[in-house]
């Protein structure tokens, strides 16, 4: 991942993930069984909740899969990390001009192929900086 060129965007819109993309060979899980998913969905979760609210919901997304994670998944972990790698110098910043305070709130239809559930979520921002945020399914 040292030589890994950044992205602008948590995740790709390219990425449709499910549990079809699990492993279904014993290759495909030998080689899975590898792969360091859960260290990196585990420290991902604790960038996340200390410093990087908007990575929660695809967390969210990518753990989802924990229990066989396949090669499409790690794919997606992946690039997260490449997301953080480009944002290494970003930090919250307050000025004292204006602290206004805007909450904004979304939700999509039947995201979760596998399920057919919704997600929602909302962000708290003060001075445009998130200050609160949550994602469920």
């Amino acid at each position: 991942m040292n030589e890994a060129k950044p992205v602008s965007t948590p995740l790709g819109s390219h990425f449709k993930l499910s549990k079809e993309q699990s492993p279904k060979t014993k290759e495909e899980r030998d080689h899975m069984s590898k792969v360091p998913y859960a260290s990196a969905i585990g420290s991902l979760m604790y960038i996340m909740v200390c410093t990087r609210p908007d990575i929660a919901h695809v967390v969210g997304v990518v753990s989802r899969f924990m229990s066989r994670p396949g090669k499409q998944h790690w794919k997606a972990v992946k690039w997260i990390l490449r997301y953080l790698k480009g944002l290494l110098d970003t930090c919250l910043c307050f000025t004292g001009a204006s602290l206004k305070l805007q909450g904004y709130v979304d939700a999509d239809f039947a995201g979760d192929i596998d399920n057919r559930n919704s997600a929602t979520g909302f962000v708290f921002t003060l001075g445009g900086t998130a200050i609160s945020q949550a994602s469920n399914l």
